[in-house]
């Protein structure tokens, strides 16, 4: 646990203290982590806020420096708590100027405030830049778009960042205080409810679960749930056997936060050991866009974090050691199949000992003891594995392995048995979010085990038979292996995606599945926290998303990848965003989600979210009085889709794209175009008129 706070004083000692112990009450605090600039940084501060605080030195009030930040990784400088009102307060010692970064970051503080903090939720909070050499100062006290008591970012130099406290207290008419009402302001819960970025970010600090998730409900949930993996890990390691573990949630409820935590716990754990003793933990993903975002924000959060003690750090290195416990699952596999005897014989693998050397304890299996497989029913089945390898990958440029006689799970058990001391294996288990076909579903993982490697131990969580996470005769099979233990621990119930509906993903499901009554009752219970807006006009959905973000808050367009005729909007799907850049790159950059002009789409972003979303919704998915219309779009015309496995998936990437967004949506159906048969307005009409009877407000 981080401290919460450097330092922290009524306003009378404060502006009395000697600035010599202040400092020292500061830098205790410090732990050797800041260089220099920063200390001198201190020392200004406090001269400055001795000065400007004298008007209220003898009010009720508090000044605290170094206020944590959890979900941001950060502290605010200093925060003053004075007549109901939290001041917080970013300085920029020897700038002139004030940088939309620097007013973005002073903005995300207040908004963390006021939305994370319990204790700052019905106060008004004023989030003020201070360039100590800057000639100018703000003027216009206003709130931002919201109704929330908060302020504008104000910007001052140093002369006058008294004046504008004062005209603050003036413009809200607030008098002095006979209480203290800020007396566990300083101690209040901090709630957050982090993007999966900033979650792993802030477990890569070390941060605990704890730090950085909203609920209690979650947070303990997210913790009991690792600590049983854990366990299981220490158990194995232990009495040398080898165990997988299947691991629920609801949609949101932060299973990708349990494999992360376990692989960089582990990995933490790994450093103090000899190197022979190690027990390295890997976070796999058939999900590329979430590794190389996630790769891509751990690796720059650690160059920032060195450059900031005064250590040389490039990407690359930081990208090199972030990808020991993240990697994309086809480049694990590929590692194995590289060992395997060409050709295979008689439907069974072996070790061609001519390529791979065996370890006395890890045999001819992989460095890891702990592997972690996010969204292991959409591992492939055998069909889809055998057919991919024999030709050689998707472009034909691997070497090809014609007979392969597994199944992508099968086979991942497969190159973790071959460890000769013992091994984990942790799948973390999705609902409902089946988007592409040769997923294989959960229940290919417990045949493998059953028919290939029944000494396995086998912990489920109660609900894998439940009809969102199994398929087919999944309950049978588990029930057949007598080495499976059902436990509770092993699912998360509580969804932490979004803070401000967290009924959003049953909306979803009442809407998609046609329950007007239904999705109306809920909507109406959530929609002045998270609204879910309506048009045909992609200019005013692009102006509402601009209008509704502040600080750093994320926004973008969505679409299905079926959605080929959104060109005339200027949306081609077939134009792949560059991923890294759509979700981490500021609004200066054009392939950033903030500049308007890239759409990802269901296979982009699953497993990732925005603050802001809208979802640009074609007609390859329409509504009509019969049901949904299933389409796709072939050569210059819409063909229905016939396949039942096929409908299936065009109805989960709907169900991806609308739960993307934590704090609001507006979904825009074009209109269509008279004359254009491949944009006719039936196409369209059916599915506004559809999401208008739910009562979704139109502009």
């Amino acid at each position: 646990m981080i401290n919460r706070f450097f330092y922290r004083s009524i306003l009378n000692s404060f502006v009395k203290d000697s600035k010599d112990v202040i400092f020292g009450k500061i830098a205790r605090y410090d732990e050797g982590d800041s260089v220099k600039e920063q200390k001198y940084a201190w020392a200004e501060e406090i001269d400055i806020m001795q000065q400007v605080l004298q008007p209220w030195k003898d009010e009720n009030g508090e000044v605290i420096f170094e206020y944590s930040i959890p979900r941001l990784g950060k502290r605010i400088d200093v925060v003053v708590l004075v007549r109901g009102i939290v001041f917080a307060i970013e300085f920029k010692a020897g700038e002139d100027t004030y940088l939309r970064a620097d007013m973005e970051q002073v903005m995300d503080y207040a908004l963390d405030l006021k939305n994370f903090h319990l204790d700052s939720h019905q106060r008004t909070i004023v989030p003020i830049l201070v360039a100590t050499e800057a000639k100018n100062s703000s003027h216009e006290l206003r709130f931002s778009v919201y109704d929330d008591h908060v302020y504008n970012p104000l910007f001052t130099n140093t002369e006058n960042l008294s004046r504008l406290i004062k005209e603050v207290i003036d413009n809200e008419g607030v008098q002095p205080s006979s209480s203290d009402e800020f007396a566990n302001w300083a101690i209040s819960r901090y709630s957050p409810t982090p993007t999966i970025i900033e979650a792993a970010s802030a477990l890569y600090q070390n941060h605990s679960v704890e730090d950085i998730t909203r609920h209690e409900a979650a947070g303990a949930a997210l913790d009991e749930t690792t600590q049983f993996v854990i366990d299981v890990i220490d158990h194995s390691k232990k009495h040398g056997e080898k165990s997988i573990c299947f691991v629920t949630g609801v949609p949101g409820a932060g299973k990708t936060l349990v494999g992360l935590n376990v692989a960089i716990q582990q990995s933490v754990k790994a450093e103090s050991e000899p190197e022979s003793e190690r027990n390295l933990a890997v976070y796999l993903s058939g999900n590329g866009p979430l590794v190389k975002v996630l790769t891509a924000a751990l690796a720059k959060d650690k160059q920032r974090r060195e450059r900031e003690k005064g250590n040389r750090c490039n990407i690359t290195d930081a990208k090199r050691e972030v990808s020991q416990f993240i990697q994309i699952i086809h480049r694990y596999r590929a590692n194995m199949l590289a060992k395997i005897k060409l050709p295979i014989t008689d439907g069974k693998l072996e070790i061609d000992e001519t390529k791979s050397v065996a370890h006395h304890k890890a045999g001819h299996g992989e460095v890891e003891h702990v592997a972690i497989f996010d969204e292991a029913q959409r591992s492939w089945d055998l069909e889809h594995l055998a057919g991919w390898l024999a030709k050689g990958g998707s472009r034909g440029g691997m070497k090809k392995v014609p007979d392969f006689p597994m199944s992508e799970a099968e086979f991942l058990i497969w190159s973790l048995d071959l460890r000769k001391d013992w091994a984990v294996i942790i799948c973390l288990v999705g609902g409902g979010q089946e988007i592409n076909t040769g997923e294989a579903g959960i229940g290919e993982w417990i045949r493998a085990v059953n028919e290939t490697f029944p000494d396995w131990k086998v912990y489920l969580s109660k609900h894998l038979t439940d009809k969102e996470y199994a398929e087919g005769n999944v309950a049978e099979l588990i029930g057949s292996n007598p080495n499976a233990k059902q436990v509770d621990q092993l699912h998360l119930s509580v969804s932490m995606r979004s803070f401000r509906a967290e009924s959003l993903s049953k909306f979803v499901h009442y809407v998609l599945d046609r329950d007007v009554e239904q999705a109306r009752l809920l909507y109406q219970s959530f929609k002045d926290k998270y609204p879910v807006l309506l048009t045909r006009n992609l200019e005013k959905a692009k102006q509402w998303l601009e209008e509704k973000a502040r600080g750093s808050e994320r926004y973008g367009l969505v679409v299905s990848s079926q959605a080929y005729r959104l060109k005339p909007l200027a949306i081609d799907v077939r134009l792949q965003p560059d991923i890294e850049s759509w979700f981490l790159a500021d609004k200066m950059d054009v392939r950033s989600s903030l500049f308007l002009e890239d759409a990802a789409t269901e296979f982009d972003i699953q497993g990732l979210e925005l603050d802001w979303t809208c979802l640009v919704w074609d007609g390859d998915f329409r509504y009509t009085s019969e049901g949904w219309d299933h389409n796709a779009f072939r050569g210059s015309n819409w063909q229905k889709i016939r396949k039942a496995s096929a409908k299936s998936y065009q109805l989960n990437a709907y169900r991806v794209l609308m739960t993307r967004a934590r704090q609001g949506m507006i979904i825009c159906v074009p209109e269509g175009k008279a004359g254009d048969h491949t944009r006719k307005p039936e196409f369209y009409d059916g599915t506004y008129e559809y999401l208008k009877s739910l009562g979704l407000e139109e502009i």
